[in-house]
């Protein structure tokens, strides 16, 4: 038999999301994954769309997924560590949580060697992709969104899985079906005109460049030299 960690949710800030729902109450989710490690389109291309969501190892987000996640159960799936960072498309839970097994495969980077088998620490759920977003939601947007200024997504970003409320979920799936923004552009800088340096005088190889002022002028008297008087014999 397995053992299921407990943890106690009747307080603190995290309750309303562990909390009794009404009838066919659906809440909404935020996973992130590293495109370049899973994507996206790594999820829709699977078999049946489906994947388990492996390798959560932060307690707050495994309880997310333990105790919080019900199926049926909406999730956007954020592209994280990229440029940009955004929101591309929505999943469904399809399978509650059960345990991870690569907590147990040494040499894996999620093997955990405190973990036992019949107590586990660390669980996964089954998501199914449904959608990609008519457009992705940046990181950008979401921080400049005041309807979105308490989303757990800012608040808590270490996460890999966060609670989303309805109305941020309303909110981000709005902003996907709208053009994306028009980024200002940068006014260029002004590159300061410079004046052109003087050509200097062409000169004789050797002589300096420095021009030199003429010599003044002169006068000279012509000495004109008197004719000695003749003498006669």
């Amino acid at each position: 038999m397995t053992t299921r960690p407990t943890s106690d949710y009747a307080s603190g800030s995290w309750a309303h999301v562990f909390g009794p729902r009404k009838d066919g109450e659906r809440r909404y989710w935020l996973v992130k994954s590293e495109p370049d490690v899973f994507s996206f389109v790594d999820l829709m291309v699977r078999p049946e769309r489906t994947a388990h969501w492996d390798g959560v190892r932060n307690y707050s987000a495994r309880n997310f997924m333990l105790d919080g996640m019900q199926l049926g159960d909406l999730v956007f799936f954020y592209h994280s560590s990229t440029d940009p960072q955004a929101i591309v498309g929505i999943a469904e839970v399809v399978k509650l949580a059960y345990p991870d097994h690569t907590q147990f495969e040494e040499g894996h980077h999620g093997y955990d060697a405190d973990a036992k088998a019949d107590a586990p620490t660390w669980w996964m759920v089954d998501l199914r992709a449904v959608e990609a977003l008519p457009r992705g939601v940046t990181l950008a947007e979401i921080k400049t969104t005041p309807a979105l200024a308490e989303m757990s997504l800012l608040r808590v970003g270490r996460l890999s899985v966060v609670p989303v409320t309805p109305r941020e979920w309303a909110t981000v799936l709005a902003m996907a079906a709208k053009p994306a923004p028009a980024v200002a552009a940068k006014t260029p800088t002004k590159t300061p005109t410079k004046t052109p340096a003087k050509t200097p005088a062409k000169t004789s190889p050797g002589k300096s460049p420095v021009k030199q002022a003429a010599p003044k002028k002169t006068s000279v008297k012509k000495v004109v030299k008197k004719k000695a008087p003749s003498r006669k014999k």
